[in-house]
């Protein structure tokens, strides 16, 4: 997938990306807002592993986020299977010196967009800590709607956290 959000991409992975992500990635700051298998410190071998799995994988669910230049953050889908085969759980960071440009707003709704048109889901949804308030703002702007709360949901950095629940469902007629 090749889609341009203003003058950023989003794009298929590639090994040269790595040494970009490498730097990039390593920030405590995403680190605290995303899962434990992200790991902190982030090294160029986490890079190189990270990118390798995302291409992968078929279909592409894992995409960079990228100037002309360099990759600078990464979206991506996780297909539930079973009953939940039409269901996916979204999740992105960015790198730092990008954050409040917008860019991840519109990555979020394109992601959306190919995984409810290209992929046929039917429900996408994240699961942002209830204290990343800017991920719930990118959520918001890209059109999920909060279904809910999910109390003591998660454990990380010492800490019981919640969550909030957002979701967007695939409008009648494309599915």
């Amino acid at each position: 997938m090749r889609r341009s959000i203003g003058e950023y991409l989003l794009r298929d992975w590639k090994c040269e990306d790595a040494q970009s992500i490498a730097k990039y990635a390593n920030n405590k700051k995403i680190w605290q807002n995303l899962r434990d298998a992200f790991p902190h410190p982030y090294r160029l071998q986490d890079a190189e592993a990270f990118i390798a799995k995302a291409t992968a994988t078929e279909p592409k669910t894992i995409f960079a986020i990228a100037t002309p230049v360099e990759a600078i953050g990464s979206i991506g889908l996780v297909v539930g299977q079973d009953v939940h085969r039409f269901t996916a759980e979204i999740g992105y960071w960015l790198a730092e010196p990008f954050w409040g440009k917008g860019i991840m707003t519109q990555a979020v709704k394109q992601l959306t967009d190919y995984g409810i048109r290209t992929l046929r889901l039917h429900r996408i949804y994240a699961e942002p800590y209830a204290t990343n308030q800017a991920s719930i703002r990118v959520l918001e702007k890209a059109g999920f709607q909060c279904e809910g709360t999910l109390r003591a949901n998660a454990y990380k950095d010492g800490q019981v956290r919640d969550q909030y629940l957002y979701s967007t469902i695939a409008e009648k007629g494309n599915d």
